[in-house]
């Protein structure tokens, strides 16, 4: 008798500067987990480029656009004069 295999996804980590868009190179910001078992990741503008026909073949769009509206870090006086 055969084992039982299940399946499942694990939650996607987020993406970093080094993830790069499969389009055009740049920073990554949406990855797209396709019903076929690949992946994508694009720029937020090709992401949104292609979102319907994305949406048409993907399992799962893990979308972190929103961190471009973040605002920056800022370092303090405090740390500026270390």
């Amino acid at each position: 008798m055969r084992p039982q295999v299940t399946t499942a996804l694990a939650p996607s980590s987020t993406l970093s500067a080094a993830d790069r868009c499969d389009r055009c190179g740049a920073q990554a910001y949406v990855r797209v987990t396709l019903t076929s078992g690949g992946e994508l990741l694009f720029c937020a503008h090709h992401g949104r480029e292609h979102s319907d026909k994305l949406r048409n073949i993907a399992i799962t769009i893990h979308d972190e656009t929103g961190r471009l509206d973040a605002e920056p870090a800022t370092v303090s006086s405090t740390e500026d004069e270390r």
